[in-house]
């Protein structure tokens, strides 16, 4: 077992308002771990504590430590910059850039890192492109506009885009949420193929989706971390009766 995340007594407030409280967890390297709970729970700012973005919105802070291969993130001495470079993430609406191609979607961040060299950023969109599973559908319309295509299709290529810059984790915010039964579908086996060479943390409100695509499940409920364990223990034996009301749909 390699530990990619230790969180260590983690707190996050918006302004006055505390949403996480004393969050303590281990994520593996090359795993799946869903985390879920109601709405408004904090989920998505446990997100963006992973990699820094909490902090981009006024009056937020965090206490406490995330500890990425090693290194406690919120260190004085740490380039958030960096972090959010080796910790990628990807929202729950698809955002492409309209007015770019789908080339310049996957090559913007290696741009703005200084790439200029084409047979670099042709073979780094590519790969990104493939992995993504979208390379077959678009490899011959790359100079047309990422809004051009499916909903489906928006969201691998906003995949594609934080894959291009090598990170090591992906973030994913709710991502099948705006897409339809069949795109949701070929997200949820791309996060299964993606694991293999990623660590992927996945927010979602749809139990059956994390019962399906992760290895570990967590359980927020009002800012606190209820439940936490290998995804078939949290379902088929979970240890607290909150969150066995959760899974089975009492409240929601």
């Amino acid at each position: 077992m390699v530990v990619k995340f230790d969180i260590q007594n983690l707190n996050a407030w918006f302004g006055s308002k505390h949403v996480l409280k004393n969050i303590n967890m281990k994520i593996e390297e090359n795993t799946v771990t869903a985390i879920m709970g109601p709405s408004g729970c904090g989920k998505t700012t446990f997100l963006r504590c992973l990699n820094r973005m909490h902090e981009l919105t006024p009056g937020a802070r965090v206490s406490g430590k995330v500890i990425f291969n090693g290194v406690d993130i919120y260190d004085k001495s740490v380039d958030p910059v960096m972090v959010r470079r080796k910790i990628g993430m990807v929202f729950q609406k698809p955002n492409p850039f309209p007015m770019m191609s789908i080339y310049d979607n996957v090559a913007i961040g290696l741009k703005l890192s200084g790439v200029r060299d084409k047979r670099v950023l042709d073979a780094a969109v590519k790969r990104s492109l493939e992995l993504a599973n979208l390379w077959d559908e678009v490899k011959d319309e790359l100079h047309k506009s990422g809004a051009s295509l499916s909903g489906g299709q928006q969201q691998r290529l906003c995949i594609a885009r934080a894959l291009a810059v090598e990170p090591e984790v992906l973030l994913m915010d709710e991502p099948c949420s705006a897409l339809d039964p069949i795109s949701t579908a070929k997200i949820e086996e791309l996060i299964r193929k993606l694991a293999e060479d990623y660590t992927i943390i996945i927010v979602t409100h749809n139990v059956q989706q994390a019962a399906r695509v992760s290895d570990f499940t967590a359980f927020l409920y009002f800012g606190e971390l209820i439940e936490y364990g290998p995804t078939r223990q949290v379902f088929e034996n979970p240890q607290n009766e909150l969150t066995e009301r959760y899974i089975t749909g009492k409240f929601g």
